[in-house]
């Protein structure tokens, strides 16, 4: 068993079943323990260098969301969040809602899946087509309304435009240059780069 040199692995409940199947020992557990099955989450207990942080089922705070706000604690550079996106809709859309405690601490926080890439930004920023995690790039407002949204080097390209939430107007766009701007004036987008 191993940890990532270098690498705070913080995991969440039933987690601790795919980390057991990579053979990844975590510095954090976080979470009630309910869906874990008994041997492994004794393999975890055993060991000395494992932190469990443990929290009744019945509480204010997602496993997902004490995870980030102790990543953010613990004073993370990066942050990469895995296994966020699965079957419950409400679970992935918080989940997407709570990178914003990580936004306001300056700190980059991305959900990774095998075809997305989600993060937000409240700030121009720069991509680069080479480095993008699929061909398509939607951007969809987390505020009311983004002002003085700025889009060049996109196939479909804006101009000082207020994005308000409630439209679809920012899905599948597609740089069409090897570098894409985006500038807003105020308010923060939910980024997807997406790959089918």
């Amino acid at each position: 068993m191993k940890n990532i040199y270098g690498q705070n692995i913080i995991v969440c409940d039933r987690g601790l079943e795919a980390l057991y199947q990579l053979k990844i020992i975590p510095n954090h557990v976080v979470g009630d323990f309910d869906s874990v099955s008994p041997n492994v989450l004794t393999f975890y207990q055993n060991k000395p260098q494992v932190v469990f942080h443990t929290y009744n089922a019945e509480k204010d705070n997602t496993d997902t969301d004490i995870a980030l706000k102790l990543a953010i604690k613990l004073k993370s550079s990066k942050i990469t969040i895995l296994g966020a996106l699965g079957k419950r809709m409400d679970h992935a859309i918080a989940n997407i809602h709570i990178l914003k405690d990580a936004l306001e601490s300056e700190i980059l926080c991305q959900i990774l899946d095998e075809h997305n890439r989600i993060y937000l930004i409240n700030k121009e920023m720069t991509l680069e087509k080479e480095k993008i995690y699929g061909k398509y790039v939607s951007l969809i407002p987390l505020t009311s309304t983004v002002e003085g949204l700025t889009l060049t080097g996109f196939k479909y390209p804006l101009n000082n435009y207020d994005l308000p939430v409630g439209t679809s107007l920012g899905i599948s766009n597609e740089m069409i240059e090897d570098r894409a701007h985006i500038k807003m004036e105020k308010g923060i987008l939910i980024v997807i780069e997406s790959r089918d």
